[in-house]
């Protein structure tokens, strides 16, 4: 552990903050409607695309809401919450308003109610999708990420395929939503520009199934911030991460991974992804 490693007070493992230094920020584009040509080229050369106003305050705030009405148990069937490591003895017992403050993540939460089911379903969103995929886009995977005040986890630098069986060329494209600001301090996204031009990268279990550390280009990093709604659109084999919130201001998103719609989604086992993106067999350690 280096002299100011970041350690999680619930049992997390230690990481190294200048993983998350970045050498400069994201510049968004204002709005879905200004994604064009020249953006759409952009994505494709850079893995990455920040849009900000996307969405309005009032869907956003919507949004939340419909977020926090599934992490109380108000939408019937639904069981994707799961809760941060460590908060276990905290849960027995706790206000709805406590449960909200301790919850990672909402696995699979389209079809649960209309307030979010309206962002999955935005046609202008789609429509930037086929762009940049090049035919229509159909949703593949979906959460909603909560990284909550002083005690949100990290997430290792990882590249989003290494974690879906899927084809080795499918084009994945990762849409981030911010329902809240998402800044440094409070654990927003960071990317490395051009790293999902340089193919699958293998992945270990560390404090995560992650990209190894040392992997990391660290000099190319870039912090993407974003108001509430804003998007970021990256790409399945872009490095990405972000660090532990130990701020005191809460950050929430949604997350969807869309496919394109050609693209059969039982056509790859997990051992052929593994052998792809896992270190078994290779001469690789980290």
């Amino acid at each position: 552990m280096t002299e100011n490693a970041v350690e999680d007070e619930h049992g997390s493992e230690a990481y190294d903050p200048d993983l998350y230094v970045p050498t400069g920020e994201a510049e968004p584009v204002n709005g879905l409607e200004h994604v064009g040509d020249a953006e759409i080229e952009r994505f494709k050369a850079q893995g990455f695309l920040a849009v900000e106003g996307a969405f309005s305050d009032a869907q956003m705030a919507d949004a939340i809401k419909a977020v926090e009405d599934l992490i109380d148990g108000k939408n019937q069937g639904f069981r994707g919450v799961q809760f941060e490591r460590g908060v276990r003895d905290q849960l027995a017992g706790a206000s709805d308003g406590k449960r909200q403050t301790l919850v990672r993540k909402l696995q699979q939460w389209v079809g649960f109610d209309a307030r979010l089911d309206s962002l999955a379903r935005n046609a202008r969103l789609l429509d930037v999708l086929g762009c940049m995929m090049g035919e229509p886009a159909k949703l593949y995977r979906h959460q909603a990420m909560q990284k909550p005040a002083r005690i949100g986890r990290e997430k290792p630098w990882h590249q989003d395929h290494a974690y879906f069986d899927l084809p080795m060329d499918t084009e994945i494209i990762s849409v981030w939503i911010a329902l809240q600001e998402a800044h440094c301090d409070n654990g927003c996204m960071y990317v490395i520009p051009g790293s999902h031009l340089e193919g699958p990268v293998i992945h270990f279990s560390r404090r995560d199934w992650q990209i190894c550390d040392t992997d990391v280009a660290r000099e190319r990093i870039v912090a993407v911030p974003l108001r509430p709604g804003g998007i970021l659109f990256w790409h399945g084999r872009l490095h990405h991460g972000s660090p532990a919130n130990r701020s005191d201001q809460g950050r929430r998103s949604l997350q969807l991974h869309f496919i394109p719609s050609s693209v059969s989604e039982d056509e790859t086992s997990r051992e052929e992804r593994l052998a792809v993106y896992g270190s078994e067999g290779k001469d690789a350690t980290c």
